[in-house]
This record gives C-alpha cells, structure tokens and sequence, in this order.
C-alpha cells in the first residue's frame, strides 16, 4: 500500500512539473517568440525595451485604440516629430509590430554599424538627394513593411516647435499608397547630444494618431509633407519654425 501511495506521489509531482513546463513554455512563447521575425534576440529585445521605456522615461502612451494590432499590419508609414535620440525606441515600445525607421547617414555612428544593420535602419542622405534610401524604403513598403520616418530631419530646437517636412517623406507616400500613422512625441530629454537621453530619465508621452490616407488625392510629395506638417501643427497646438 506504501509503495502504491508513493507511486502516486511520484505520478503527481511529474505531471505537475509537465504542466509547469508547458505553462513556462507558453508564457515565453507569448512574450518573447510573439514577435515580426519569431526570433529569440528580437522578442528579449521587445521586452527590454518596453520595461526601459515604461521605468526609465515613465513612458505614458495615449490613443491606442488608432494603434494597429499584431506583427504584420504593413504597408504603413509610421510619421513622427524629432524631440531625442530616445524617439525611436518610445515608439517601437507601444507597438507589437517592427518599425524600420530612416535615420541621418551622419547620426549613423560607425561604431555601432553592426546593431544599425540587425535592426535594419535604412541610411538617408539628410544633406542631399539620396535616392537608394527612398529605394530601400519604398521596397520595404511594398513588401508589406512598417517603415518609421521623422522627417523633420533633425531634432526640434526649441521644443515644441514644429521644424518643416522634408519632401521626402512626401514622395515615399506617394509612390507607395501606403496609410499614415502620425504620431506625436512630448516630454523626452532635452539635451545635448541627441543621445544622451538615451541614459536620462523623463515623463514621455506618445500620442497616435488617426491613420491619414493621401491616396487618391493628386497631391505632390511637398504638398504631402507639408499637409503632415500642419496636422502636427494644429493637433499639438506648437508653433512653427522661426522665420516661417
């Protein structure tokens, strides 16, 4: 009777472990392997970086419900204000989605050139005409990608002042046909240079907007970008550049 009892402790206790396994196997299924490429180093990534932003710059995210669902919702060009170098990665943090921003060749710091590529940044040219940047993100757009774009072209100084689109942004839409979600960046870091507010804490509030379409419209790239720049304008009640 003893040995029975004890055969069926030993019964339990595995069948608890098995169903532990499972439940560990689940969890991390959901929050690490749920993620665009399925890959282990990308979900650990997701994570970290919404516990970074959520901690470190008490990261606040309104209109969610103008946030697509899921890994794959592409086309979409995701069109952001510039306020610090921390931007990018407020952003992907309330996304479950990957957005592969544009971002200045000469921000592009050389050092750091093998986790540009593992993230796959796309190099623009801020300083002239750069068609194999437009290239690679209208390629991106079409293979039903999320491509994340700030085309202010440089951080906001002073803050809250709205700096002109560059027509670029313009043009990537307008080839591509793809949705808009504009989004408003407010209370990052400000300081110098850009990113150093990657290690200085802040209230940040990332705001999404209604997704904006432009197709169908016979609008040109400038008048595109400059269309963009007023609902920042208008939604966020900040001035424009100085001289304008």
């Amino acid at each position: 009777m003893r040995t029975l009892t004890s055969g069926l402790v030993s019964i339990a206790a595995w069948i608890i472990l098995i169903l532990a396994g499972l439940l560990l196997w689940a969890l991390f299924s959901r929050w690490v392997l749920d993620n665009p490429r399925g890959e282990v180093a990308i979900g650990l990534a997701y994570r970290a970086v919404q516990v970074y932003s959520r901690w470190f710059h008490g990261l606040r995210v309104e209109g969610r419900e103008n946030i697509p669902r899921g890994n794959h919702v592409g086309p979409l060009v995701v069109v952001c204000n510039h306020t610090a170098g921390v931007d990018p990665l407020l952003v992907q943090a309330a996304c479950e989605f990957e957005v592969r921003w544009m971002m200045a060749t000469d921000m592009r710091l050389a050092r750091y050139e093998w986790f540009w590529r593992w993230a796959g940044v796309i190099s623009v040219n801020r300083k002239g005409r750069d068609s194999v940047g437009a290239r690679q993100a209208v390629r991106h757009l079409e293979e039903g990608g999320v491509l994340g774009v700030f085309p202010e072209g440089a951080i906001e100084r002073p803050p809250r002042t709205i700096l002109p689109f560059f027509a670029g942004v313009g043009l990537i839409i307008a080839r591509t046909g793809a949705p808009v979600l504009p989004v408003i960046i407010d209370g990052t870091p400000q300081v110098n240079p850009a990113w150093a507010s990657l290690w200085k804490t802040s209230n940040s509030v990332v705001t999404f907007g209604e997704p904006l379409s432009f197709v169908g419209r016979d609008l040109s790239p400038a008048e595109i970008a400059d269309e963009l720049r007023e609902w920042f304008v208008v939604k966020t009640g900040w001035g424009r550049a100085e001289g304008e």
